[in-house]
């Protein structure tokens, strides 16, 4: 049987033809985390902290057994063979291959073009990470009412997904795409108002363009709104950045954190 498993969006679990995703929002938060460590043992404390935070109420075990037989019923529904969720020690278990995850695919597909673009193929890496980064469908897990535990999960899959986005942009800008890139960085400034790495994309953009004024109008947007709201300067790359665009000069070739491109003029 054909299985499916979209963390990079909305919450998906199908099985063959029918999805076993429930639609109350406790069951399927009840889910998430169950896939989120799909294949190891999570705890009922975990599964009522993620739940109810630090206020489960007194029937909160066995609420939560309710819960997992609503998942059962869905799952065998499904795959009347199967043995997905188990309880074992503990708590209980979702058994899904590995493969069968979104997730799974993005990580593959990164790790192929990071890999090409490590060799001097930009244009390969950054077919490849384009791949990767259409695997997300929205927010990570948009649909469920997020506790603390998936609150972190969602997190880190955001960062994980800028950092790739990141280092595509800088293989592309390599590759000459400049102007290409300022509506997608635009947007990406806009809805990332205090990323100084996504600004510095930004401004590179610009300046490469032609439009160095333009360039430095970003840099202190960004230097007014982390003054006023975090009561922070610029880190010193974007600070070198800035007077690189100013003198239309590039500096010594620094790269930004994380591997970026080197400062250049405008061409």
């Amino acid at each position: 049987m054909e299985i499916s498993v979209g963390l990079l969006g909305i919450l998906e679990l199908q099985l063959g033809e029918i999805s076993c995703v429930p639609s109350a929002p406790k069951p399927k938060k009840v889910l998430a985390l169950l896939l989120v460590y799909c294949n190891q043992i999570v705890p009922v404390s975990e599964l009522v902290d993620e739940l109810w935070e630090n206020r489960p109420p007194s029937s909160a075990k066995t609420t939560l057994q309710t819960y997992i037989l609503t998942l059962r019923k869905l799952l065998q529904r499904a795959d009347p063979a199967g043995e997905h969720l188990v309880t074992t020690g503990p708590g209980y278990m979702l058994r899904i291959p590995e493969a069968a995850f979104d997730l799974h695919s993005f990580d593959q597909l990164a790790k192929q073009g990071r890999e090409a673009i490590s060799q001097g193929d930009d244009a390969e890496g950054v077919a490849l990470l384009r791949r990767a980064l259409a695997l997300y469908r929205g927010q990570v897990l948009a649909d469920v009412d997020t506790g603390q535990l998936l609150t972190a999960h969602v997190t880190r899959l955001e960062e994980l997904r800028l950092t790739t986005l990141g280092l595509c942009i800088d293989a592309e800008m390599r590759l000459g795409r400049h102007q290409e890139l300022l509506d997608e960085l635009a947007t990406l400034a806009a809805h990332h108002r205090f990323h100084e790495n996504l600004h510095a994309q930004y401004m590179r953009a610009l300046w490469r363009s032609g439009r160095r004024s333009c360039a430095l109008d970003v840099y202190q947007r960004l230097r007014r709104a982390l003054a006023k709201e975090l009561g922070m300067e610029p880190d010193w790359f974007l600070q070198q950045l800035q007077s690189a665009i100013l003198s239309n000069a590039a500096p010594q070739h620094h790269r930004l954190p994380g591997g970026g491109l080197p400062y250049e003029p405008a061409r």
